[in-house]
């Protein structure tokens, strides 16, 4: 009965921490805002910087927060991912991220950078960049990213919400990341940072 006790209280716990919070998601929102606002930290064109009030969010939605099963990857080899322009930045797989929305089965591999581990406030920072069926339409042609955390245990939130896109989709002059091919989601993610313009 204790040992009852205790898994129901380490489910409660580790549930409701992996809940939907819709102040995160906002809290996103005005971040990325006040970033591109800045002169000193937006990636906007100095034209665009001018007139510049707020980037277009999807409505904020739970049914976008998911808790995806990390399969953390074995054996993979460092490699060139390619960008926008002629910078061929290291990367390595570091898993992969299952999950389900509108009843079907996905999955996302993540990525760690080469440089980025090797400073200490990126040292557990992994790299989510996808693309899915709003690309091109709704959302930025190249598609988004998401930035999360080396997890712990077996799972992983990702929240869609906070799906923000490359600073490429802003100004020519950025190289930026191209979405690995595998990362591509045949289902709509309405939900992040809207394409720009």
């Amino acid at each position: 009965m204790k040992n009852c006790l205790i898994l129901i209280c380490v489910l409660v716990f580790s549930f409701s921490q992996k809940k939907f919070d819709r102040v995160e998601a906002e809290k996103f929102q005005k971040q990325i805002n006040s970033e591109y606002a800045d002169a000193k930290t937006s990636p906007l064109m100095e034209e665009d910087l001018k007139t510049f009030k707020s980037l277009d969010f999807y409505p904020i939605n739970g049914k976008y927060f998911v808790v995806a099963k990390f399969e953390k990857a074995k054996n993979e080899k460092v490699f060139e991912m390619k960008t926008t322009g002629t910078r061929t930045p290291k990367y390595i797989k570091y898993g992969t991220l299952s999950f389900s929305l509108d009843g079907k089965a996905l999955k996302l591999n993540v990525y760690r950078s080469i440089d980025l581990s090797k400073q200490e406030q990126y040292k557990d920072h992994l790299f989510l960049p996808f693309s899915d069926l709003t690309c091109g339409k709704e959302s930025y042609i190249g598609g988004r990213y998401i930035d999360l955390k080396i997890p712990k245990g077996n799972t992983i939130v990702v929240d869609f919400n906070q799906a923000y896109n490359p600073y490429c989709a802003y100004n020519h002059k950025y190289s930026c990341p191209l979405v690995p091919l595998e990362n591509d989601l045949n289902v709509e993610i309405k939900a992040g940072v809207k394409t720009f313009h």
